[in-house]
């Protein structure tokens, strides 16, 4: 069992960076992926992200690529989601989810076993 909290959401203006964590507490995972979703009031819930905690692979929805950068740091138990040039259309609930052992969809939420609780991040002039 394993308990995901997320941080660093709030409100910015368009063009402006944010900078989400997501802290990994309870059970220590021998393998497993963490991934980013959001999910924006009246839509379903997006893949954003995934980093693998073995190997350094890193992977991006399109909308996102070279605006977003997923990071990690294994002995604090830490991802990160860095986001950069951030558009109205950013504006979301992230939402942090871990997967253990094999996945073979990461963009589908139900592939991960693991949730945080969300952090808001509006972006709005």
């Amino acid at each position: 069992q394993v308990q995901l909290v997320e941080a660093g959401g709030g409100l910015v203006q368009p063009g402006g960076s944010l900078k989400l964590s997501c802290a990994v507490s309870g059970r220590t995972f021998s393998t497993y992926h963490m991934g980013w979703f959001r999910q924006a009031q009246g839509k379903e819930r997006e893949f954003v992200a995934i980093i693998s905690w073995t190997g350094g692979l890193a992977y991006y929805t399109d909308s996102v690529k070279g605006r977003f950068t997923i990071s990690r740091d294994n002995a604090k138990k830490t991802v990160y989601l860095q986001m950069n040039r951030l558009k109205p259309e950013d504006t979301a609930v992230y939402y942090c989810a871990a997967r253990l052992g094999s996945i073979y969809d990461y963009t589908r939420p139900y592939e991960y076993n693991e949730w945080g609780q969300g952090t808001q991040v509006t972006v709005s002039s």
